[in-house]
């Protein structure tokens, strides 16, 4: 594509970007947003293969250049306005999110908030291989030091107390604490249930799909546990301080906290 002319329709931003939106080709299935500079944009018209510009990163970022999972494109759309591009794709390797899902938009809302509805097709670490500079992979690789740096227990525990307050139809915790202890218990119960259920399932067959059905379901359990404890004003590091004390670490946590 020789002439440059059509460039010129695009309505960058003021920092010289435009969204793009990928969207499988065979299925119209939304996999993922990001943005283009014009070099992305001319480049991915040239080569036919998705090219992004990564904000985080000020570089074109050429999507699969860490992964393998690259994008074959088959037709560019530009909108009413000229400021939104539509990217009609051939997602090879089926992985288009960086969490090793199909899409970026595998999260539902439902009335108990947002649900994962697509499993991961493959485990990040081995997408990448500790080879990623992308920002957004080395966070979700270190979920658990940032779980431990923001106190995800002590933010549940402040959840609970702020949500016993609040309107019954403002949340679906709230909705829990209005209808009483008898009513979380009976969710407490519910998901044990499917708990039990999904551990069987992984028992049988050990994929993917019921490894995370069975994270799920225990993250599931804990939230509903920590509601119930919130109910009787109990915060959810009494817990940990427990299990430290049953197995002789009580003394060493405290002794760490001091140091701080």
């Amino acid at each position: 594509m020789n002439n440059l002319q059509w460039l010129d329709e695009v309505k960058f931003n003021s920092q010289g970007l435009i969204p793009a939106i990928a969207q499988e080709h065979h299925t119209g299935r939304v996999l993922m947003v990001a943005w283009m500079n014009r070099e992305a944009l001319q480049l991915t018209a040239e080569k036919n293969q998705a090219v992004y510009f990564s904000r985080s990163r000020s570089k074109l970022w050429h999507k699969g250049e860490e992964s393998g999972h690259f994008q074959t494109v088959h037709e560019i759309r530009l909108d009413c306005d000229a400021d939104v591009i539509v990217l009609q794709v051939e997602q090879h390797g089926g992985i288009a999110c960086h969490t090793g899902r199909h899409s970026c938009f595998y999260r539902k809302l439902t009335p108990q908030g947002w649900e994962i509805v697509d499993a991961q097709i493959k485990d990040p670490e081995q997408i990448y291989a500790e080879k990623s500079t992308n920002p957004h992979t080395l966070a979700m690789q270190s979920s658990t030091t940032k779980a431990e740096a923001v106190e995800v227990l002590d933010y549940l525990g402040k959840m609970m107390s702020e949500r016993k307050q609040a309107n019954p139809d403002s949340s679906y915790v709230a909705k829990l604490y209005h209808k009483g202890l008898n009513k979380i218990l009976e969710k407490v119960g519910e998901e044990s249930v499917e708990l039990i259920l999904a551990a069987k399932e992984y028992q049988h067959e050990k994929n993917a799909d019921h490894k995370n059905d069975l994270i799920y379901e225990i993250a599931d359990l804990w939230f509903h546990c920590i509601v119930m404890m919130g109910y009787f004003d109990l915060e959810p590091q009494i817990i940990l301080d427990e299990l430290a004390r049953r197995q002789g670490l009580s003394g060493l946590i405290e002794k760490a906290n001091r140091s701080h």
